[in-house]
């Protein structure tokens, strides 16, 4: 946001709204900054002047829709994703360890002769990985 008031110039150009803000918050606080600095903002082609009744009214409208629109590409790709995970299709990102390197990183890891680092060092893989892992065999035993 910092880089559209510095420097700012009589005017900003926005394609569609959504592209400005997320919410109809976000959107007004937006508009209410560039107006205090004395910029003018076009969207989609219009000039929105904030001081007059109808633009305000025009810009509220707009912003209501692009907040609408934003919530229903929301619900939907939840929608599919829950579908999808119904199906069995939804699996996300295979794990980096196949299971036989699973169970030694824990057989080496139980054994406590090496630090995290060390199991990341000696599977090629990060930390983060050794956690997830370490994690995952405790959920599944516990």
């Amino acid at each position: 946001m910092q880089r559209i008031f510095h420097g700012a110039r009589p005017s900003r150009v926005v394609a569609k709204l959504d592209r400005l803000a997320r919410s109809l918050r976000d959107a007004k606080d937006i508009v209410d900054e560039l107006t205090t600095k004395g910029v003018k903002l076009s969207i989609g082609g219009s000039v929105h002047d904030p001081n007059d009744p109808v633009g305000r009214l025009l810009f509220n409208v707009l912003a209501m829709v692009a907040e609408f629109e934003s919530d229903l590409i929301r619900a939907r790709t939840k929608e599919g994703m829950q579908v999808a995970k119904a199906k069995g299709r939804l699996r996300g990102k295979p794990p980096k360890l196949s299971p036989a390197q699973q169970k030694h990183l824990m057989e080496v890891y139980n054994a406590g002769t090496h630090t995290t680092a060390e199991l990341a060092e000696l599977f090629n893989v990060a930390r983060s990985t050794i956690y997830r892992t370490i994690q995952r065999q405790h959920r599944g035993n516990g």
